[in-house]
């Protein structure tokens, strides 16, 4: 059974920085681009980032780029996401999944199975 479980978020004030984790099992996670996605309420979901099994190829949404930072760790089967210089406008519940990640875009072939129940994070201003 496919199942990532994000972790790490939380309460921030405006300028602050968390650290979200991906902790992944039951697919060959180092064949495999992970994404992560945010949906705040009354809008519309968003691509954040991704990164592909290589570990080199990366995406980043334009409303994110130079503050956040996507890693991963296969030896541990986790991914990451850095978010640094945080504002109001990053409140969401952010999702990780499983994706196509070609550099230029992300691309949620998988669908809903290959993605976790998310993390709420609150920027307060």
């Amino acid at each position: 059974e496919v199942q990532l479980v994000e972790s790490g978020g939380g309460v921030v004030q405006a300028g602050g920085t968390l650290r979200l984790s991906c902790a992944a099992s039951g697919f060959a996670f180092d064949d495999d681009a992970i994404a992560w996605f945010r949906q705040a309420p009354g809008k519309a979901r968003e691509g954040v980032s991704c990164i592909n099994a290589d570990n080199i190829t990366t995406y980043y949404g334009d409303s994110v780029k130079g503050r956040f930072t996507i890693s991963r760790d296969n030896a541990k089967n986790t991914a990451y996401l850095q978010m640094t210089s945080l504002s109001p406008e990053d409140t969401a519940v952010y999702y990780c999944a499983v994706v196509l990640c070609p550099g230029w875009g992300i691309i949620d072939h998988y669908g809903n199975d290959y993605w976790g129940n998310g993390t709420q994070v609150i920027v307060s201003s």
